[in-house]
């Protein structure tokens, strides 16, 4: 369902985010290494303006489409901290494409009004699935760069990544372990406190379903990564696998019910 804000406020600033992240995808060669990061700074802190207008107003809202847009401000923000880390790690135009995409998504999407009377546990626990979404989506974009870089090695090319391949596989599962760590936390909260945090006890519904899927899905990666050495691609197909379930998780289940059915969940 589409929710139209009483303020041109929010529609001011997902235009001035969305055409601040496409431009130096537009202008790939033509703009400085150093412009396009600060093209990309300024559409980053207006993304966050408007994640906190929606998720701090008055009501605050929240739906699949927030979800997506905290996760690509997340993989842009670590990215960012990353670039400064490793300097030859190139600027990606895919990412600012995904990141105007997101602005402008949230902003036709905005979600639904969370309950007066919904728990002040909620945020918290809602705030560590989308960091949770975050982690995985920076180990999926890490895994896409590491799984190009070995295709182009095997071809007799240049990776173009910027990085060693070792230190590309070590950063893509550093995230996902933590990203597994904060998805046990979160479905830890929900199976033991689900009264408190939701106002019901742990159900298994869709979205509890596919979060357990997904957390299966890792932990056989991590089990495999540490007793049976698994790497590269096989490696990397297990993580694409996780994330689908992830995101079918919350994202999947709250498109079905804002859009496909038209009703708040």
């Amino acid at each position: 369902m589409i929710l139209a804000s009483a303020s041109p406020l929010p529609l001011i600033l997902s235009v001035l985010a969305a055409l601040a992240y496409v431009l130096p995808a537009v202008l790939l060669h033509r703009i400085s290494l150093r412009s396009a990061h600060l093209w990309v700074a300024m559409a980053w802190l207006l993304q966050g303006l408007l994640l906190a207008w929606g998720l701090l107003g008055d009501p605050p809202h929240f739906g699949f489409a927030p979800a997506l847009s905290v996760t690509a401000w997340l993989v842009a923000a670590v990215y960012a901290v990353e670039s400064l880390i490793y300097p030859q790690l190139p600027t990606r135009w895919t990412l600012s494409t995904l990141g105007a995409l997101a602005v402008l998504l949230a902003y036709l999407f905005p979600g639904s009004a969370m309950p007066a009377t919904a728990s002040v546990w909620l945020p918290v626990h809602l705030a560590f699935g989308v960091a949770c979404y975050g982690l995985f989506g920076i180990a999926v974009v890490h895994a896409w760069f590491m799984n190009h870089a070995e295709k182009r090695i095997r071809l007799g090319k240049d990776s173009q990544s910027g990085l060693p391949l070792l230190t590309l596989e070590r950063l893509t599962y550093r995230f996902m372990a933590a990203g597994f760590v904060l998805l046990s936390a979160t479905l830890a909260v929900g199976m033991l406190f689900g009264e408190v945090v939701y106002g019901h006890a742990w159900r298994w519904d869709h979205k509890t379903i596919f979060s357990v899927l997904s957390w299966l899905t890792f932990a056989v990666l991590l089990v495999g990564r540490m007793g049976f050495g698994w790497r590269g691609k096989r490696a990397a197909n297990v993580l694409y696998m996780g994330s689908v379930f992830l995101l079918l998780a919350y994202v999947g289940s709250r498109f079905v019910m804002e859009i496909v059915l038209g009703r708040t969940p």
